[in-house]
């Protein structure tokens, strides 16, 4: 899993040398879209890049937050679309019902501004967020605003990071990656009381 993200990082690094705010907005569009590129790499060493002259904080931060909506969209039509499709008539495999996906309508329906600003907060969570909003057919105008609300915070922050370490931002991947780690744990412990609380049902009924 180490060797995984160094390899990652590295081809990370190498597409913003080459790229510059390309690059940089390219990997912010790909991560946000549902493919796990790590924002905790992408924005510090941007961060870094501007500390030594080569970009502009104000533009990165902008053209990553630009970058993050246009990525969340595409992820939140494929739940929205496809997705929606797919759990409809292949969800009982996975344990969820039509009920669940009424359920999860009228919760995003009450709370998905919520969920969409604090997700976007999140390492991990703020990858793949968009995809159940997608699903439960959240208010589009609502996901947007609160999409860009959430992005441009942690955008502003770990860009401003690696400007204030500098030459030593690297030194700040092994906080993020224990921060990853504790939340997949997070998600892996909902997703067994998930799917312990659906066999108790099965078995009451």
């Amino acid at each position: 899993m180490t060797n995984l993200i160094t390899t990652i990082g590295a081809w990370v690094l190498t597409i913003i040398d080459r790229m510059g705010y390309g690059g940089v907005f390219i990997l912010s569009l790909v991560e946000s879209a549902g493919i796990p590129i790590p924002s905790e790499i992408v924005l510090p060493f941007s961060g870094f890049l501007v500390f030594s002259g080569r970009f502009n904080f104000w533009l990165i931060v902008l053209l990553a937050t630009l970058a993050n909506y246009v990525g969340s969209v595409i992820l939140f039509y494929i739940g929205k679309s496809g997705g929606r499709w797919f759990l409809e008539r292949y969800g009982k495999y996975v344990l969820i019902s039509g009920h669940d996906l009424e359920i999860g309508d009228k919760w995003f329906h009450r709370h998905g501004g919520k969920v969409a600003f604090w997700g976007r907060l999140l390492p991990v969570v703020r990858t793949f967020i968009s995809l159940p909003a997608g699903v439960s057919r959240m208010n589009f105008k609502r996901f947007s605003l609160y999409t860009l609300l959430g992005a441009l915070p942690w955008n502003f922050v770990l860009t401003y990071i690696g400007l204030k370490t500098g030459a030593n931002w690297e030194i700040l991947k092994r906080y993020f990656h224990l921060a990853d780690y504790i939340i997949i744990g997070f998600v892996i412990l909902l997703v067994v009381w998930f799917i312990y609380k659906k066999q108790w049902a099965k078995r009451k009924n």
